[in-house]
């Protein structure tokens, strides 16, 4: 006998804590609107493997969720099921798309297309992310930056002498190299120690300025906002006439939820979103919540990485070095003027991550380590709509994606190189991600028209009432830059805009 469903009830019901979740229950909760956050992971433990490349490395705090390719085998799907989601191991670096992105772009593979909303209708809420997430950065190094209404909340990171070295050195190319914009905690009473286990780790002593800290916490001490962790959704039940959402069927702890609300938010992330909502099929939808167009799951895109460690002659003394970007290439090549990508700074290497040199043996990769500066060369994945999310019989995640617009983004490597050569690495590895779920987007994409798209421009499903998706879904295209900001800043244009303050 199946044991009886515990039953929950709010105004909104939000289905996932990351940036787009976690800062719209903030912005509801400060507006007194009542909110339940459902998410399927825990509260990321503060201990001593927060900060151990072995525990890291070795998969401590990844989901162990496997999930299926094109082919039918299966990978881990590198995702973090804590609340605050994967930000809990971001670099934190957040920038601001350009305002060129929110156009249409011709790329030498295809084009991206324009957005429902341009860079000016979401210039504002850039700002208030910027303030909520403390970032720290400042203006007019960036020679594509968009126009700002306001300085950044706090003063650049300063590069360490190995960085400020590469600054010099890249400038003497003729380059322009900027400071990242980051958050975390640092400055008079700042909790950050500028330590070498940043990006990639969750932060022990809470000086990064993700989802949970800087969002999911601040809810919950409005008063507003109640947290059920451990819970993994499983579909969503609409009413009689399937134009509403009428509750969430999920498992918490294993045991059969039921939750109940007068608007629902799904921000899963862009995978597990789109598998939502394919898996809530009715008679009403039978192909899939939300997807009278047959666009949900379709046209996932995951950036284009390449890592590159770059090897010189003598010990770098590099600890915290995620603080330089290069945006040179970005908009354009020197050939034919199309766009190439962003490289910046990623975090220390350490040893123990073999997978970056993969060829080395530790005793080498020891050997090489305190001598190498890391980079990482990000170029944009083009919308394609045989990319995309589906699911097995057995309603398992399956990804069928192949990478585009590689032309752009080898030469954007070789460029990359190129540039650190000159500045003194003679030797530099390049290692491409083969399946990426790097900053997955794209597959429930907004727009204004409904045969097209699922959402509108406030990320309201065209199908029903009371639904929103609310995580990188809804981008129709993937830029070339970490889309944190962009995630948290639509939110907040959610939670100003789309009337869920008076349960519409």
């Amino acid at each position: 006998m199946m044991p009886e469903a515990s039953v929950f009830d709010a105004d909104v019901v939000i289905v996932g804590s990351g940036p787009g979740g976690g800062t719209l229950a903030r912005a509801l909760g400060e507006r007194g609107v009542d909110v339940l956050l459902v998410e399927r992971g825990d509260i990321l433990p503060s201990e001593p493997e927060n900060w151990s490349a072995d525990a890291v490395a070795g998969g401590r705090y990844r989901s162990a969720e496997r999930w299926h390719d094109a082919e039918g085998g299966d990978f881990n799907a590198g995702v973090h099921d804590w609340v605050g989601g994967s930000s809990k191991v971001w670099g934190a670096c957040l920038p601001r798309f350009r305002a060129e992105d929110f156009a249409e772009v011709e790329h030498r593979e295809g084009r991206s297309p324009a957005w429902p909303i341009t860079y000016d209708d979401l210039e504002p809420y850039y700002a208030e992310s910027e303030r909520r997430f403390g970032v720290h950065g400042i203006s007019g190094s960036d020679p594509t930056e968009p126009t700002r209404s306001g300085p950044f909340p706090h003063e650049p990171v300063a590069h360490e002498p190995a960085l400020a070295r590469l600054d010099d050195r890249l400038r003497a190319q003729g380059l322009f190299p900027f400071a990242l914009p980051l958050g975390v905690d640092l400055g008079a009473g700042g909790r950050c120690v500028r330590c070498h286990t940043c990006d990639g780790f969750p932060c022990r002593i809470d000086a990064k300025a993700d989802a949970d800290v800087s969002m999911v916490r601040p809810a919950l001490e409005t008063g507003n906002v109640r947290l059920l962790a451990r819970t993994r959704a499983l579909r969503l039940l609409t009413d009689a006439g399937g134009r509403r959402v009428a509750a969430v069927e999920a498992e918490h702890d294993g045991e059969p939820v039921l939750i109940h609300g007068r608007s629902f938010v799904v921000s899963c992330g862009a995978a597990r979103s789109a598998a939502l909502l394919l898996a809530s099929a009715n008679d009403h939808h039978p192909h899939g919540l939300a997807n009278s167009s047959g666009q949900v799951g379709r046209n996932y895109m995951a950036h284009n990485l390449t890592e590159l460690i770059a090897i010189g002659p003598r010990a770098s003394g590099a600890t915290f070095q995620k603080t330089l970007g290069v945006n040179d290439f970005y908009l354009s090549s020197p050939g034919d003027g199309r766009p190439l990508g962003n490289i910046q700074m990623m975090g220390k290497v350490h040893p123990a991550m073999a997978g970056r040199l993969p060829r080395a043996p530790l005793a080498a990769r020891r050997l090489l380590a305190p001598r190498s500066l890391e980079m990482v060369a990000i170029s944009e994945d083009l919308p394609d709509a045989e990319n995309r999310i589906a699911l097995t019989p057995d309603g398992r995640i399956q990804l069928r994606w192949v990478p585009n617009n590689l032309a752009a983004h080898r030469e954007l490597v070789e460029r990359a190189r190129r540039m650190l050569r000159r500045a003194g690495y003679p030797l530099v590895f390049a290692r491409a991600q083969t399946i990426s779920t790097s900053h997955q987007c794209g597959t429930v994409r907004f727009g204004t028209d409904p045969t097209t798209a699922v959402l509108d421009p406030l990320c309201r499903a065209f199908d029903l009432d009371n639904l929103l998706v609310v995580d990188a879904s809804f981008m129709p295209s993937s830029a070339a830059l970490n889309p944190g900001l962009t995630i948290a800043a639509q939110a907040l244009r959610v939670a100003d805009l789309a009337g869920l303050v008076s349960g519409a």
